[in-house]
């Protein structure tokens, strides 16, 4: 029997928003591999084992799973989200690149899906309509030292930034430092979107200026999306929506 090995995203939350091709391939397999609470969302069937592991055993869990389809086996890594954005699929690669020639043979495949920044952009209106990026908070991977330089330029260089894993129970601490160096670096004003479980029954949706944003506002299902200089709210009768236009201003 020939194996695969599958890296999938299971999108935020809703049933709704895992892709045909992800459901499919969950169809076919034979193992899912992947943090506990991104397994329970795929069910039981005859025929497939869960392997599921806890949050910090990212390569572990890709060996294993690579391991599993050097045998034979059908295995899809299912990650949260989108696979490839802080995710399974770059573990995946890790593993393979100090792993045994065998798994050289494994064929890979990572499949898309939906990601926070932009399941929370969409429920909100287009706050990264323009130029934007991308940080993850933690520090269980990288300094806070080299988190704060990129915060800082990327401020500085007027992008819309989502901030992913912006705060834990293990370090509480880190997000009060990034709004106050967000405050510090680029205003008061900027409009902070705090967008908490998009597209479940417990999703929570908040607009604040980063003068009004604090630490209490975000957990680690929140993602937090701040605005750049020209991102704005627009009011409607029918319901506000966050904005980015993708004209920016000559001199900006």
């Amino acid at each position: 029997m020939s194996g695969w090995l599958a890296i999938a995203g299971l999108g935020p939350g809703a049933a709704e928003l895992i892709t045909p091709e992800v459901g499919q391939a969950l169809a076919q397999a034979t193992d899912v591999v992947g943090y506990l609470p991104y397994v329970d969302r795929v069910a039981a069937r005859p025929g497939l084992v869960r392997h599921a592991s806890d949050n910090r055993e990212e390569i572990a869990r890709a060996r294993q799973a690579l391991q599993l389809a050097a045998e034979g086996r059908r295995v899809v890594v299912v990650s949260s989200g989108d696979p490839g954005v802080f995710a399974m699929a770059a573990a995946v690669c890790e593993a393979l690149e100090d792993g045994p020639s065998a798994w050289g043979e494994v064929d890979v495949r990572v499949l898309p899906g939906i990601t926070a920044m932009l399941a929370a952009s969409a429920r909100a209106g287009a706050p990264l309509g323009h130029d934007f990026c991308a940080i993850n908070l933690s520090d269980n991977l990288k300094p806070w030292t080299l988190i704060e330089r990129r915060l800082r330029l990327a401020v500085e260089a007027d992008f819309a930034i989502a901030l992913y894993n912006p705060r834990s129970k293990a370090r509480p601490e880190g997000f009060a430092r990034a709004l106050e160096l967000l405050r510090r670096v680029g205003g008061e004003q900027r409009l902070v979107l705090f967008a908490r479980a998009v597209s479940t029954p417990e999703e929570q949706l908040k607009v604040v200026s980063l003068a009004e944003a604090h630490p209490g506002m975000a957990d680690m299902r929140t993602v937090v999306i701040i605005g750049s200089s020209q991102t704005r709210l627009l009011s409607r009768v029918a319901g506000a929506l966050l904005y980015t236009p993708r004209s920016v201003p000559a001199g900006v």
